[in-house]
């Protein structure tokens, strides 16, 4: 065990301030989510519905992707406080926008990483924690949501599914008929935003929870695969508009940090077998979150 490195305090209100923002807007954001739950894709007043209840049925949102980001966030932060890594307590970003309410959430590391082991460990919590949570909150949430008719001339937004999000679906509901769509439970949609976060932040890319991945496994030729994967992110940009801001903020940190990963003090510590067979687990993990058009207008995909 590597000897403790010197801890600076946290603006433990800095963090607690940013998570009640976040609370805040998730759930104004999930009160919308549960209104378009309510109406099954036509908008009209409720006239049984009181405020109250729609601000009750915006918990399902946020209280979910909160439990979901936190989890991830928490088990990087655990795993540094275990190795005694000096590394802030999570940051949480409100966002108030229709869809998500939040950027989602990070730690930053205040200390050096020892070994490739130790960083394989702190890398690899964050994304197992967060789909620990998010896989029986989208069981749920799918079991809560209904297959509707569309109207018409129904004009929206289609959100892409990942592997396993499609397999659950298929599950509860078959195969949806042309000019029927689910509508998704302000929880499952929570879940697919979670899912969705795991499959970014395991871009084998740079400073991304992906990036530490690949390096504690292929040390600097992990470098190879960064370069890889920012081919792929910019071929999704011509697949699906929703990748070009995420593809933007990977460019400009590779142009920040540099594309190389940073050294661990020890670089001759390899990682075990039980790490290398947990690394083949977070691929898999990444590849049953991952979709290629997250979002896009349905207009374009709808059946003529």
């Amino acid at each position: 065990m590597p000897p403790p490195a010197p801890q600076r305090r946290d603006r433990v209100w800095l963090h607690v301030l940013l998570l009640i923002i976040t609370f805040v807007t998730t759930t104004l954001v999930g009160m919308g989510h549960y209104y378009g739950f309510l109406v099954d894709f036509v908008p009209r007043p409720l006239l049984f519905t009181t405020r109250t209840q729609l601000l009750l049925g915006g918990l399902w949102y946020s209280l979910t992707i909160l439990a979901i980001l936190g989890a991830h966030e928490m088990g990087h932060y655990l795993a540094c406080r275990y190795y005694r890594v000096d590394a802030t307590m999570p940051f949480f970003i409100p966002f108030p926008t229709s869809l998500t309410g939040t950027l989602g959430a990070f730690i930053r590391i205040r200390g050096g990483i020892h070994t490739k082991p130790v960083l394989f460990d702190v890398g690899v919590a964050g994304p197992i924690a967060g789909f620990v949570i998010a896989v029986p909150a989208m069981i749920a949430g799918l079991a809560l949501s209904r297959v509707v008719k569309l109207p018409a001339n129904f004009v929206g937004l289609e959100l892409g599914e990942p592997l396993l999000f499609q397999g659950v679906s298929w599950w509860f509901f078959g195969a949806v008929p042309d000019g029927y769509s689910i509508n998704l439970h302000p929880m499952a949609f929570a879940a697919w935003f979670g899912l969705l976060a795991t499959a970014l932040n395991l871009f084998p890319i740079g400073q991304l929870d992906g990036g530490h991945i690949s390096y504690a496994v292929l040390g600097r030729r992990s470098t190879v695969i960064t370069f890889g994967a920012l081919a792929i992110a910019i071929a999704l940009t011509f697949v699906s508009l929703s990748w070009v801001v995420w593809t933007a903020l990977m460019l400009g940190m590779l142009l920040v940090f540099g594309p190389k990963h940073p050294p661990t003090i020890d670089e001759h510590v390899p990682l075990d077998r039980t790490r290398v067979i947990i690394a083949v687990v977070a691929l898999l993990i990444f590849i049953a979150c991952f979709t290629p058009a997250p979002i896009q207008p349905f207009e374009l995909i709808k059946p003529r």
